[in-house]
């Protein structure tokens, strides 16, 4: 069979083989061997931005790698201006991988990786799916996902879907009617794995308990579920478990990164440490002892188009006290949590339905700060947004088209243009709250 996954790869311009060389290489390391190619990557790294990105050597002044804790944290607020002032030397919008943040943290920007070090987050993702025997190239994955509405944007997305081997159950609307008709997919394809949206796959799980059904005995290709993007409460990984009868693994990532920590077959939430450092500070920015909770600080060892040198992720986490620098275990996550949107028709929306609808606010320029939406009644929504310039009457029109397409029409939004966001006691600020 054609490795069509790899084979995109390398026809988008991504080393892919060459990276599969260089992760294996890093994953073999002995920890003293590791040790000093951490050193070595993080002075690399730093060296490099300070020569050849502009931004990134006004932002640390006279700090250098080998005093690493004068380094500058770098915040989002930071990557608020727009994509060409970050860039380094010799890098533009042609040669680079470029994406948007999906604002799950209400800090939405643009951002930028060089090939390589995109082709080493595949190598990543690639190597850890392994650990689970799912390979891209030739397993089949159910995708509980959102989908770009727009014509062109839809049909990209579902060609990369073919050419990835995945089909995908759009997460708009998970009402009783839709979920079944998901089942009945999982009834007539051999799906080998489940990938997404937490809050999506814990619907569905609860959906078949409701009707006594146990998924690998409708799909018994299924051998794991891989779930994403937002946490995973203990109780809500035994129903899932219970439903599903494979093995549920969580993943943590952030697209701006990396695959950041990945559930080994062990059970532990293993660090990735061959593309990443990741620290855990306290409110003054020094290193907390393992065990001990904290930011998460994070260094992209190899993206030389654009610095993520101690970024602030915006979560709260500890490390397990067995960490070792080459095997760091995150121990807890804390944070990011989503809830769900419940709608006049009953349709039931996943708060991550918004970051879709939302992503039609952010533009480059960089002038909506920071948003969240609130549910106030069944039909109601406030979004508090912090900007230069007020939204306008064109922007907001859009805004609610969006709303009309990818929810449903008649709900009402009131847009509160404000000075400062309220946040969580841990300063996290929830994209989405429901106070229903």
């Amino acid at each position: 069979m054609i490795r069509l996954f790899d084979l995109s790869l390398k026809l988008n311009g991504f080393p892919i083989k060459k990276a599969k060389v260089e992760l294996d290489k890093i994953v073999h390391f002995s920890e003293e061997e590791y040790s000093l190619f951490l050193e070595n990557k993080k002075k690399e790294i730093v060296d490099f931005h300070l020569k050849n990105n502009l931004f990134y050597s006004e932002l640390a002044g006279n700090a250098t790698a080998e005093n690493w804790e004068n380094l500058p944290i770098l915040t989002k607020q930071n990557l608020q201006k727009p994509l060409e002032e970050r860039l380094s030397k010799d890098y533009s919008k042609k040669n680079i991988y470029l994406n948007k943040t999906s604002g799950s943290s209400g800090t939405p920007f643009v951002f930028a990786k060089d090939k390589y070090a995109h082709a080493l987050t595949w190598s990543s993702i690639i190597m850890r799916f392994g650990w689970f025997r799912i390979d891209f190239n030739h397993s089949f994955q159910a995708r509980f996902y959102g989908i770009p509405l727009d014509f062109i944007g839809y049909q990209k997305e579902r060609f990369k879907d073919f050419l990835t081997r995945r089909f995908r159950f759009p997460v708009f609307d998970l009402s009783d009617e839709i979920l079944d008709k998901f089942l009945q997919k999982f009834k007539t394809k051999k799906f080998d794995y489940i990938n997404g949206y937490t809050s999506s796959i814990v619907l569905f799980a609860k959906y078949l308990e409701n009707n006594n059904i146990i998924l690998n005995k409708v799909c018994p290709t299924l051998k794991a579920c891989f779930v994403t993007s937002e946490m995973l409460f203990e109780s809500d990984k035994k129903l899932l478990e219970k439903q599903f009868g494979i093995p549920i693994i969580r993943e943590y990532g952030a697209s701006e990164l990396d695959l950041i920590a990945f559930e080994n077959p062990d059970g532990e939430w293993q660090i990735n440490s061959e593309t990443l450092f990741v620290e855990i500070l306290d409110e003054n920015n020094n290193l907390v002892p393992h065990g001990t909770e904290g930011k998460i600080v994070i260094t992209s060892l190899f993206n030389k188009a654009h610095p993520f040198i101690r970024y602030e992720i915006g979560d709260i986490g500890i490390l397990d006290e067995k960490s070792t620098p080459k095997k760091p275990i995150l121990k807890k996550l804390i944070g990011r949590t989503n809830d769900v949107a419940i709608l006049p028709s009953g349709k039931k929306s996943p708060g991550l339905t918004f970051y879709y609808v939302t992503k039609s606010i952010i533009e480059d320029d960089g002038n909506v700060k920071e948003f969240i939406i609130k549910q106030t009644k069944i039909d109601a929504f406030e979004i508090e947004y912090v900007a230069d310039a007020a939204l306008v009457s064109e922007q907001i029109q859009k805004i609610k088209g969006a709303i009309d397409l990818y929810l449903e029409p008649n709900l009402n939004f009131t847009f509160t243009r404000k000075s400062v966001l309220e946040r969580s006691n841990r300063g996290k600020l929830k994209q989405f709250q429901s106070n229903l």
